[in-house]
């Protein structure tokens, strides 16, 4: 039984793998605290997400905000998008809301790291939050995460049809496919995304500055002008993993094949 004088909190990312180990401590832990690091910046598909999987759980998922949206911290970084190597949008839009939600109290935090994944997430540094990993200890891997979720109902997001990850919709870790998926189902977020990457071009160009993009080596610009033949890329790299996995998830499928065109690990914050 918990401990009642610690806090037991669990991420929500928007996810698969978090939304089921919400599922599956739901009973075992029912004074559990489920939080999600809203950036106001989701794609509406995540939100709808939330939402269905607040009634599978019977109560509510607090959204947690930073006190300065995006916007904010774009002035405070001088215009810098954020990128692989500078990830502040973590930092100042997750992590920082989080750690001042928590506060002092002893907490432990549920981490959404599946038995057949070799790695930590997200783990903090303040000594009053211990991070426990439920799936590794009962040995439960993808296939147990998709039981979890057709047994509860839930399924899967539907941003997953196009997108393997969730995330901020103009998240730098999408690949070339999911930009084009961003902006055939969400246009207005994809110009928005394409506004602050200009807005980002032309204060650089004033000061002499290092010019960012989203997306490696172009702009969004750029990239959706190619959009036939990234594609038509992705169309027969989809038939070879086809091809290759049989009786398989198109989710699947596609991080195979998008993991072809970029293996950057994600925001280690918003993957599960």
């Amino acid at each position: 039984m918990p401990d009642a004088a610690v806090r037991h909190v669990m991420g929500i990312s928007g996810g698969k793998d978090s939304a089921a180990l919400a599922l599956h401590m739901r009973d075992r832990v029912p004074e559990m605290e489920y939080f999600f690091c809203d950036t106001g910046a989701e794609l509406p598909e995540t939100y709808e997400y939330l939402q269905r999987l607040e009634v599978g759980l019977g109560k509510p998922i607090a959204r947690l905000n930073a006190e300065q949206g995006f916007e904010h911290w774009l002035r405070v970084y001088q215009g810098a998008l954020p990128s692989p190597q500078m990830r502040w949008c973590t930092k100042v839009l997750k992590i920082k809301p989080l750690e001042a939600w928590i506060g002092e109290a002893e907490t432990v935090s549920y981490v959404a790291i599946r038995a057949d994944e070799n790695r930590d997430g997200y783990i903090s540094h303040k000594p009053n939050i211990s991070a426990v990993y439920p799936f590794k200890e009962d040995g439960i891997d993808k296939a147990g995460v998709m039981r979890i979720l057709d047994d509860a109902g839930i399924g899967l997001p539907s941003y997953y049809e196009w997108r393997t990850r969730s995330g901020c919709y103009f998240c730098f870790f999408q690949r070339k496919a999911e930009w084009v998926g961003l902006a055939e189902r969400h246009p207005d977020l994809f110009e928005q995304a394409v506004a602050f990457e200009e807005k980002a071009g032309y204060e650089a160009q004033a000061m002499q500055g290092r010019s960012y993009t989203w997306s490696h080596k172009e702009s969004l610009r750029e990239l959706a002008g190619r959009r036939v033949e990234i594609m038509t890329k992705h169309e027969a790299a989809l038939a070879r993993e086809r091809r290759k996995q049989t009786n398989v998830p198109l989710i699947d499928v596609m991080a195979g094949v998008l993991d072809e065109d970029d293996d950057t690990l994600a925001c280690q914050m918003c993957q599960l």
